[in-house]
């Protein structure tokens, strides 16, 4: 009996320290994802009076909630784009490493408890956090109370509540005609069992839908996006010939303007015709008079090239002329001070990864799309429970977890760029410095959608093997083979169609031209017979 006791003991005790340690992990995790948050949402967030500094207390202390709850949701944006890559490399460790003392705190638990609580929180930040920071940061207080937080909280609560029996009165009903449940008479009974999955389940549906259209754009404007940054190859080129001649023609056009400014003072001058013409126009003539080669040299420059009768034109264009200089300086400046490296392997080798990892990805996504209609695949729904350090997941070992690693990755970042440079996002799109609070709190909300359908995104069309998780594998339409399926064709499809417009542009804007001049040629020939 003695032993027995004991080894409950030991049971009990062992079971208390993992779960103080998956904790106290937990914590260090959101301390991380958190800070990282701050530090993204501080170097957009607006810094003027408007916006960060106020008079008034309450809507000091208003701001600062809504900011930490801004960089809360984000932070679970962050941490729900991280879980199939941190869950794939610890598979793959304990694999490598499964009987080392340093990743024993390393197992399914852990996992487990780390998809179970971003879905928990992705929830909270989407469902609750943002609507009442936005509520709150708008609000005024109710009529006839006096100002202060406490009004602003109730006025804020009685609206939220307002718009959460709305919401989840439309869930039931959704979830009453899809067949998910009978509709009953005490259906809030099932509030989170049902409804608040089925909610998630919708808004996961239309993240994984913008998905399908930001993705296959964020391909085509990835490679814009690094042939802007980087330094591409001088193959051919004097840069350093290039840059003087720039330079020159750069103070050619400032000697026309400050030729033009002179030449209006001068006849606004001679049109006042009163002391300060006389005295300003001909101090400016016998000043110059003094400078016979100056005039002569703006004389010859304005005369080289007439560019408009009117002044104001020709002003307007110069200074145009002027700015298209300068940015194309600074450009060649860059080139100049980039390294020989820089300029020769690395543009190459960032389009080349580019490349491949756009093939790649085409390439698994015409495996799966085959495999699905063979019945080799499984549907990405899962209701079994996975351990850690089984066996891995990829046919490659260790490299092609990594592989899947990176490919995730590369579909976030393409997904975030497609996102952020489609037309409708003008307006919302983030600016270093000038966002003010509500486009945070709507661009926080934007990247938490995207974040927690990039899980669903990389299991649906193949990128990985490894199963969702907690109740990310539990939504239901993950089930039905015809959204899938369809998913697969459509991504597939309109990625290698938007790669192929990318690529063959120039080409087809050749052909069209040598086209179009062939017949301008055969038309005025024959004319010319007739």
């Amino acid at each position: 009996m003695d032993e027995e006791e004991e080894e409950v003991t030991d049971l009990k005790l062992q079971l208390f320290h993992n779960t103080v340690r998956e904790h106290i992990i937990f914590l260090l995790l959101v301390i991380l994802l958190y800070f990282s948050s701050y530090v993204v949402v501080s170097r957009f967030r607006r810094r003027d009076r408007d916006d960060l500094y106020s008079n008034d207390e309450d809507e000091v202390l208003v701001y600062r909630i809504s900011f930490w709850l801004c960089t809360f949701t984000l932070a679970v944006a962050e941490g729900a784009a991280m879980l199939l890559p941190v869950s794939i490399a610890s598979n793959e460790v304990l694999l490598l490493y499964p009987n080392s003392y340093y990743v024993k705190w390393l197992n399914s638990s852990l996992i487990q408890g780390l998809w179970n609580h971003v879905f928990l929180f992705s929830n909270l930040s989407l469902f609750i956090f943002l609507p009442f920071v936005y509520l709150f940061s708008e609000s005024t207080g109710f009529v006839g109370h006096r100002k202060g937080i406490l009004p602003r909280v109730y006025e804020t609560f009685t609206v939220f509540m307002l718009m959460a029996v709305i919401v989840l009165v439309l869930t039931a009903v959704l979830s009453a005609v899809f067949g998910i449940e009978k509709f009953q008479f005490f259906w809030f009974l099932n509030l989170g069992s049902v409804h608040l999955p089925f909610l998630y389940s919708c808004v996961s549906f239309l993240g994984v839908m913008l998905m399908l259209i930001c993705t296959p754009y964020g391909f085509v404007r990835l490679f814009g996006v690094v042939n802007n940054v980087l330094v591409r190859p001088m193959l051919l080129r004097d840069v350093n010939e290039e840059f003087s001649a720039f330079y020159m023609e750069e103070a050619s056009v400032k000697r026309k303007l400050a030729h033009i400014e002179l030449q209006n003072v001068s006849i606004s001058d001679t049109a006042n015709g009163g002391r300060l013409g006389n005295g300003l126009g001909l101090g400016l003539t016998r000043s110059f008079a003094h400078q016979p080669l100056l005039q002569q040299s703006l004389a010859h420059l304005y005369q080289r090239k007439p560019m408009a009768s009117d002044a104001a034109e020709q002003e307007h264009l110069l200074n145009e002329r002027l700015r298209e200089l300068d940015s194309e300086r600074k450009e060649l400046d860059k080139l100049r001070k980039s390294s020989t490296f820089q300029r020769t392997f690395v543009y190459p080798l960032a389009m080349l990864l580019l490349l491949f990892c756009t093939g790649v990805t085409i390439l698994l996504v015409v495996q799966n799309t085959l495999e699905l209609l063979i019945g080799i695949k499984a549907l990405p729904l899962s209701t079994r429970q996975f351990t850690l350090g089984i066996s891995s997941l990829s046919k490659l070992g260790p490299f092609g977890a990594g592989l899947e690693v990176c490919l995730i990755f590369y579909l976030g970042a393409t997904s975030v760029v497609g996102f952020y440079s489609m037309p409708f996002m003008r307006n919302v799109r983030p600016k270093r410095r000038q966002t003010s609070l509500p486009q945070l709190m709507l661009n926080c909300g934007f990247m938490l959608v995207l974040s927690s359908a990039l899980p669903l995104l990389s299991r649906i069309i193949g990128i990985t093997n490894f199963d969702l998780l907690g109740d990310f594998g539990a939504i239901e339409w993950l089930g039905n083979f015809q959204i899938v399926l369809l998913y697969n064709l459509v991504f597939g499809t309109t990625t290698a169609l938007c790669l192929a417009n990318k690529f063959t542009a120039t080409v087809r804007r050749e052909l069209r031209a040598r086209l179009v001049e062939n017949y301008v040629l055969f038309t005025n020939y024959m004319s010319f017979i007739n």
